[in-house]
């Protein structure tokens, strides 16, 4: 009788555990530090209270249950982890190799793609990213005119699906060149190049004008009141941008590319988020005014033209944050910039120092992205019920020589070593 009990209690737990019986609650503490929440002043001496991934709690004063963990951070700086809002890290590796890059697809007009299932978990620039405390970044396909629904990544996990933190984020459109080449050395005559810009601003408008007739027919053929509609993964894929779920992203940089987006995004009466927004300055009343919030790129850039000032780029968030737009910033989004992603807080600390108060580049790394992107009620900033997703550093975290010395995503630690790391280990010791 005793054998059957044991066999049976074992049988139980077994049970138990495969119809995921609740395992006691992971938690940790991180005791002492300066919490920078993004949301009001920084609390010094603070303790951050996690339970099984979120943040239960902030305080002076905090009581602590018996069996925490705790991270002694005293001295140190808490701050939520970074978002890169435009990148590409994870779908390229070495622009060199082709094989290693799939940022990109064949044709112009691809609503159906989805990035993030062809996220490499194992790439060697996630981690060098994540080292510097960028913890999240949207991923999004680039080349066409409409490429697919962007994504946000969390760097941390072992497939796909681990990575995907929230999708889909935006459906993710280029706008066509605009600028005309009128040299006479030009290669192709400015009526010819004319009427390629039209081509391609015609197949985009195009796109919608068949989205939203498969839609209305889809939608009528389910209430019985039209004959069938065969399922199109294209044309669903546009069914919430249609109808206001999500936004567009419209990568943009010349100011009439970004006037005509705007326009466009106005006439089709969908949600829109400029990216790239070179000459968004020039156009930031605008912006303002139709409350069109801005991904910035790459602020370590030179100026477009030949006749603008040194710090046309560097200036660009201040231009924007004075006049009002809500703006955050990214590395960039192309294949390049991908192993650039780690320097996105020095992207911030750029804008900073020409003109943009600190407090608000800080924010436009981490706070902002989130409410841009839509995924504010979980990360962005140091609060109750948001994700654990955490860096600690032993100073500003815009200043170069700052470090990050722990961090953590959804309460899980991370490993911040890292082929720079290990590399400066290696030369370190050579003999």
């Amino acid at each position: 009788m005793k054998r059957i009990a044991a066999v049976l209690g074992l049988m139980l737990v077994a049970a138990a555990l495969f119809l995921g019986a609740a395992a006691p609650p992971r938690s940790l503490a991180i005791v002492g530090a300066t919490v920078h929440p993004m949301t009001g002043k920084e609390i010094a001496g603070a303790t951050v209270l996690v339970v099984d991934g979120k943040i239960t709690g902030i305080g002076e004063r905090l009581s602590i249950p018996a069996g925490t963990e705790r991270v002694d951070a005293a001295g140190k700086h808490l701050f939520p982890g970074f978002i890169d809002a435009d990148s590409v890290l994870g779908l390229t590796e070495v622009g060199s190799v082709r094989g290693t890059v799939d940022e990109r697809e064949a044709g112009n007009v691809n609503p159906n793609l989805r990035p993030e299932l062809a996220i490499n978990p194992d790439s060697e620039l996630i981690p060098v990213a994540r080292a510097n405390g960028v913890l999240h970044v949207r991923a999004a396909a680039r080349g066409g005119l409409v490429n697919g629904t962007s994504a946000l990544i969390r760097l941390d996990g072992w497939t796909w699906h681990d990575l995907v933190a929230a999708a889909p984020l935006a459906l993710q459109v280029e706008w066509p060149a605009m600028r005309i080449d009128r040299r006479p050395e030009a290669r192709v005559r400015p009526p010819i190049q004319q009427e390629r810009i039209d081509e391609r601003i015609r197949a985009l408008k195009e796109a919608f004008v068949t989205a939203r007739a498969y839609v209305k027919s889809r939608d009528a053929a389910a209430a019985g009141q039209g004959p069938a509609v065969p399922a199109d993964a294209r044309w669903e894929a546009m069914r919430p941008v249609l109808e206001r779920k999500i936004p567009v992203v419209v990568e943009a940089n010349d100011l009439v590319q970004i006037e005509a987006s705007v326009a466009w995004a106005e006439a089709e009466g969908v949600r829109m988020i400029l990216s790239g927004g070179a000459d968004a300055w020039r156009a930031a009343d605008q912006l303002a005014a139709k409350e069109i919030p801005v991904i910035l790129g790459a602020s370590l850039a030179l100026p477009a033209r030949s006749w603008e000032p040194y710090d046309t780029a560097y200036a660009n968030a201040a231009k924007l944050h004075a006049a009002g737009v809500r703006l955050c910033l990214s590395t960039g989004g192309s294949g390049f910039e991908a192993a650039n992603t780690r320097n996105l807080p020095y992207q911030a600390a750029m804008a900073e120092a020409f003109g943009l108060p600190h407090d608000e580049a800080v924010r436009a790394i981490t706070r902002y992205p989130a409410e841009i992107l839509g995924v504010s009620d979980r990360l962005g900033t140091i609060e109750a019920g948001r994700s654990a997703s955490l860096i600690l550093t032993d100073g500003d975290p815009l200043d170069i020589r700052t470090q990050v010395l722990r961090a953590w995503i959804d309460g899980r630690e991370q490993d911040l070593t890292s082929r720079h790391t290990r590399l400066y280990e290696r030369y370190k010791a050579r003999p």
